[in-house]
């Protein structure tokens, strides 16, 4: 009776097939390993492991978003600074006397200097926004678009603030909305 299969009506589709003598033993290894058994919506039976729980964990942590944010965006920045400065520097210099030449050497000073700059700004700007979103929905205790919104406005004021007021208005506009914008598209 207990090697029997189980298949007790339209609700059983996935145990269709399985058989009791068959569960038991998965229940023990889970057991033996240390398997934390997490139900979800989608998966039904779906476990996790401690090692995943703990990365999980990790990966959710407002300061590994951060330190993660600054190091893509330094990137990304480093990436963009170059590419800039490489266009930049085969333009004719309209600025510059015309006896003064372009030497390779101070060509790759321009770029690694461009790459600098803007990888830093690209991580501070990453690293701030990343935070504020973070810290944003830990407090409302939700995920949806009106966290990206809010860290939007809050990340482009404070930049702006440098400049004045109504830059600061105006960057917080503009970075909730493009906050917005980017969260709707890859969300929808």
């Amino acid at each position: 009776m207990a090697d029997e299969t189980r298949s007790s009506g339209p609700s059983s589709g996935v145990l269709s097939g399985l058989k009791l003598s068959e569960v038991i033993p998965a229940i023990e290894e889970f057991k033996k390993n240390k398997v934390i058994f997490t139900p979800t919506p989608a998966i039904s039976g779906m476990s996790k492991r401690k090692e995943e729980v703990v990365v999980e964990r990790v990966m959710e942590n407002c300061v590994f978003k951060s330190v993660m944010a600054c190091v893509i965006g330094y990137g990304l920045g480093a990436g963009f600074g170059l590419f800039t400065a490489g266009l930049d520097s085969s333009m004719p210099s309209y600025m510059a006397p015309e006896t003064q030449q372009q030497t390779a050497r101070s060509v790759f000073r321009e770029m690694k200097s461009r790459a600098a700059s803007y990888g830093k700004n690209f991580a501070v700007v990453g690293a701030m926004f990343s935070a504020t979103e973070c810290v944003v929905e830990s407090y409302r205790g939700k995920t949806d678009l009106q966290n990206g919104t809010m860290a939007g406005c809050i990340t482009g004021g404070l930049l702006g603030l440098r400049a004045g007021g109504q830059a600061a208005i105006l960057g917080c506009a503009g970075f909730a909305a493009f906050s917005t914008a980017i969260d709707y598209y890859f969300r929808h």
